[in-house]
């Protein structure tokens, strides 16, 4: 598994540890943790302390165990920032110092933007409310999948957009799906429920991107731009989509800061590994051949829908590839968003809208054999029996919630297993295509810097 890889991979007596977990006892932190520390300490002795930095909240866990163990440094975080909105403060700045970015410059974007974002300033001027506004008028006109088109460098700022906009506004049965990572596509393969959102950034390989801004705004579909001159601008960018989120969120009268459901999925998973412990077997689940699954979980795919593929699988190129090109696929063949991450991730992301928000979503989970397997020091359970409790644990919290879900095992080979899914969906390109749905009216585009 991805652990296993990780270990070869590195040094572990040249290497620094950064464990960050607000609450100080994330189960994938503190496992991480164990197992490192052992490498380390083989090695180090009581010294290997000096390898390791905690970011975390006051008076936690992870504090109490930084001090005891001697970690060379513990950033404790103020208490009253929310996980999603942290970016600018130790959680997003320590790495990104470590990764020897200019701090202060990236702050000076931020405060830029917050100086434009103030109460003061009128609405329509105001950055983050233009982007917040935007997304909650289009939200309750039925546009509620807001899909990030950016530059190639800025790729992975969909990650923390999907968290905040999904924790933020899933809930009480309604709110703002994210779509990021989609494989671009003709503007017929949309249906009339996107919001397009593109980041571009200044200098980058464009092309693409700029084709397809085009083509969409000619189709009808809304898009709302955002321009970057440089990386640096990313600072200002995490201002402005933290204060849209609660303007949305308001307008939408969601509660932004909180997230009602996702302690459901770690209470299942806690039950779930107390049964393997006992009983030394995971719950039964429905057994489905992969096809017998897709097809019908794929017949509830009707307009407004979206499909979530939450892969339980070790990341690599090509199961990256093959993740795209399925999500293509259903794109083409069914005309709805799609969206992907891997587990346990996606718990502390998207997890909270596939439980509280719109019930429209369609989940797939892909589960590997978790093979070959490293032990958890000082637990009962392996690296791959936590994947597979989480795995289970969130199935069992979706079925409660009454979301359509199926799970699909990989079997020893998930690349192949992926592309006969894709197999069953492609026909279907050659054939009598769907029309595409009438857009609603929009309003007057704008493009913001």
């Amino acid at each position: 598994g991805w652990v296993r890889q990780v270990t070869k991979a590195i040094q572990p007596a040249r290497t620094l540890f950064l464990l960050a977990s607000k609450s100080g006892g994330t189960i994938e932190v503190m496992s991480l943790f164990a197992h490192f520390w052992e490498l380390v300490r083989r090695t180090k002795g009581n010294r290997g302390g000096a390898q390791f930095v905690a970011i975390t909240d006051p008076g936690t866990g992870l504090e109490e165990l930084a001090r005891e163990r001697g970690f060379w440094r513990t950033f404790t975080n103020q208490p009253d920032i929310g996980g999603r909105y942290s970016v600018l403060s130790y959680f997003g700045l320590v790495p990104a110092a470590l990764l020897g970015l200019d701090v202060s410059k990236l702050l000076s974007r931020a405060l830029a933007m917050r100086e434009a974002c103030r109460h003061t300033t009128h609405p329509k001027d105001n950055p983050g409310a233009a982007l917040g506004g935007m997304m909650a008028a289009m939200a309750m006109a039925g546009r509620d999948k807001v899909t990030l088109l950016t530059s190639p460098a800025l790729n992975s700022f969909g990650l923390w957009v999907e968290q905040l906009l999904a924790e933020s506004t899933g809930k009480e049965g309604t709110g703002i799906v994210p779509v990021a990572g989609e494989p671009l596509a003709s503007p017929t393969a949309y249906g009339a429920d996107r919001l397009f959102v593109t980041l571009r950034l200044k200098g980058d390989r464009n092309a693409a991107l700029d084709r397809s801004i085009i083509t969409l705004q000619r189709a009808g579909h809304p898009v709302f731009r955002l321009n970057l001159a440089d990386r640096y601008d990313l600072g200002g960018e995490f201002f402005r989509w933290e204060f849209a989120t609660a303007v949305a969120g308001h307008a939408l009268g969601i509660h932004p800061f909180d997230q009602p459901n996702v302690q459901e999925s770690k209470d299942n998973t806690g039950r779930v590994l107390k049964e393997v412990e006992t009983q030394g077997r995971f719950p039964s689940l429905p057994m489905l051949t992969p096809r017998q699954a897709l097809t019908q979980l794929l017949e509830q795919a009707t307009p407004n829908r979206y499909l979530a593929i939450l892969a339980y699988t070790t990341p690599s190129p090509q199961l990256d590839a093959s993740i795209r090109a399925l999500r293509k696929a259903v794109m083409l063949r069914h005309h709805i968003a799609t969206t992907a991450g891997y587990g346990p991730r996606y718990l502390h992301s998207t997890g909270q809208l596939h439980k509280g928000g719109p019930n429209s979503g369609l989940f797939l989970e892909l589960v590997d054999s978790m093979k070959p397997d490293l032990p958890v020091p000082g637990k009962f359970y392996s690296f791959g029996t936590l994947a597979q409790a989480q795995a289970v644990g969130d199935l069992q919290s979706l079925q409660t919630h009454q979301r359509p879900a199926v799970r699909i095992a990989l079997g020893p080979n998930p690349v192949r297993t992926i592309r006969s899914l894709i197999a069953m969906l492609i026909p279907a390109r050659a054939g009598r295509r769907k029309p595409a749905a009438k857009k609603r009216p929009l309003p007057k585009r704008r493009t913001h810097r």
